[in-house]
């Protein structure tokens, strides 16, 4: 299928080959996470209906599978970098699953709250070792660019998908179906994954994990989570959500001192240092503020102001799926000629043009045809050529058992960066529109509008932060497509040059081409 990263052993020893079953496991998981976190949205108001739930407690369907999923997504790759990928990626598998089948089943609101948070934790283990399994089994260059456009076209036609079938299911069969589609997705991941090479560690030391670490920022993640998505309902103003922020802060700057001193952290600070590691994590933080609103109001628009059903509007979203796929097929024949930077520019770019024009077109009323079409397909577009850049810059030169620690970072700042910009432009659409209860469908249509146009800015600081931090290697644009300045462009396995050779601090653990057999 491609030609693997060298891995450490005995001088002149092949290394092993790509497992075939691993491209349809890393998309199949993929496409699963990506699915749920929008298709139950669409379910809410069946979920509400069926079981019975107030107001507040319906927010807490979404809202228990984003705490668990944010906060726990830097353990997972750790564990994965510890303990195994193959290993973790299956017990994420069989928890997501079985919670996913619970979910479908459960008949009191409290019940479905817990298996939603038991599905984050499994979504958590499951999305950076996913990620890690990608950069680590395909050699820099064409593989691993065809490998991560899949990646990404995946997530992101996952989460366009969810909501279709969101819909769908809902109104043809019941809420329950949007939970229970889950399950034979991940019975066929479960098996295909058990072809994958088992995880080996011969000869190595009992791996330690991180504990403080570990508590410290899944504490300090889920209550910066919890902050943000209960800041719409009590405001950003009170003292719970200053309260919970502040906590949030010095958990995360105590979790960063505790780091800086441990032999074998959770995370190594001189990993967000890196230019294009720090670079790829506020892009894809800004870059999924704005795609959570534009597929958060976008739906609600097309449910309160253009009056569609729930089918209907799931179809409406076919454009974004198709743009997403071209998009991310662009960027990886492009990405060696053009280079990281380039990429991510030309693709900021578009998307900020196209979430501008939606924003501008939802806001005067216009029709589906007219304005919201068009808009998606170009936002779709320019998101799909940000991904593979994105994955390559995001673990740009770093060793292959912290690649899980990369990965788990990147996703973090998905997550995170998605809750956060969604509960900010909430704030923005009530406050323009008045709130919803009462609310004209010309006073929606304007809330809705404004917070849409409002991420464009969103994306044009994430082009920024691609031009200041990001560099592409010497060898990018000329056939080979490579990391940041950290080193993806250069042969696997070969020792950096002495300039470079503090990119990670030496506590990062064997050479740059070496791998844990585990991993």
């Amino acid at each position: 299928m491609s030609s693997p990263v060298p891995r450490a052993g005995r001088a002149g020893a092949p290394p092993p080959p790509v497992s075939r079953w691993l491209l349809p496991v890393v998309l199949t998981v993929q496409f699963t996470v990506s699915l749920d976190t929008s298709v139950v949205n669409v379910a809410l108001p069946a979920v509400r209906a069926g079981l019975g739930f107030d107001e507040d407690g319906l927010t807490w369907v979404v809202n228990a599978y984003a705490l668990t999923f944010g906060g726990l997504m830097m353990l997972g790759g750790r564990l994965g970098d510890l303990f195994g990928r193959r290993r973790v990626l299956l017990a994420g598998l069989a928890l997501f699953g079985a919670a996913s089948l619970a979910g479908g089943l459960m008949r009191t609101p409290g019940l479905l709250i817990a298996a939603r948070a038991v599905q984050g934790v499994g979504a958590a283990a499951l999305t950076p070792v996913a990620l890690a399994l990608l950069t680590t089994a395909f050699a820099p260059g064409r593989a691993l660019a065809r490998a991560l456009g899949l990646w990404g076209a995946t997530a992101a036609a996952g989460g366009a998908a969810g909501v279709l079938a969101g819909g769908v299911l809902t109104e043809w069969l019941s809420w329950r179906a949007v939970m229970l589609i889950n399950v034979p997705i991940v019975a066929f991941a479960l098996a295909a994954a058990r072809r994958l090479p088992a995880d080996r560690r011969a000869g190595q030391a009992p791996p330690r994990l991180d504990a403080a670490g570990a508590l410290l920022v899944t504490a300090g993640a889920t209550a910066l989570v919890l902050g943000v998505v209960r800041s719409e309902a009590v405001g950003w103003g009170s003292a719970a959500t200053l309260l919970t922020l502040g906590a949030a802060a010095a958990l995360l700057a105590l979790f960063a001192l505790v780091e800086s001193r441990t032999r074998d952290p959770l995370l190594r600070m001189g990993l967000p240092a890196r230019r294009p590691v720090l670079g790829a994590n506020l892009f894809m933080m800004l870059l999924f503020s704005c795609q959570f609103a534009a597929f958060y109001f976008c739906s609600l628009h097309l449910h309160h102001v253009l009056g569609y059903g729930a089918a209907r509007a799931g179809l409406a979203f076919l454009p974004f799926c198709l743009g997403v796929v071209a998009g991310s097929a662009l960027a990886a024949r492009a990405v060696a000629s053009l280079g990281l930077r380039r990429l991510l520019v030309l693709g900021g770019l578009l998307a900020a043009c196209g979430v501008g024009w939606l924003g501008a077109g939802m806001a005067a009323g216009g029709g589906y045809l007219l304005a919201m079409s068009g808009p998606m397909l170009l936002i779709s577009v320019g998101i799909g050529m940000c991904f593979v850049p994105l994955g390559t810059a995001g673990t740009a030169g770093v060793p292959p058992e912290a690649a899980g620690m990369a990965s788990g970072l990147l996703n973090t700042s998905r997550q995170v960066g998605g809750s956060v910009g969604l509960a900010a432009l909430g704030t923005l659409a009530t406050s323009v529109s008045g709130g919803q209860e009462g609310a004209s469908r010309e006073a929606l249509a304007e809330g809705y509008g404004a917070a849409v146009g409002a991420s464009a800015a969103l994306l044009l600081l994430a082009v920024l932060a691609a031009l200041l931090l990001i560099r592409d290697p010497a060898g990018a644009g000329s056939g080979r497509a490579g990391g940041g300045r950290g080193g993806t462009g250069r042969a696997p396995g070969r020792r950096a040059p002495a300039g470079r050779a503090r990119s990670l601090p030496a506590a990062a653990g064997g050479g740059e081409g070496g791998e844990r057999p585990g991993g």
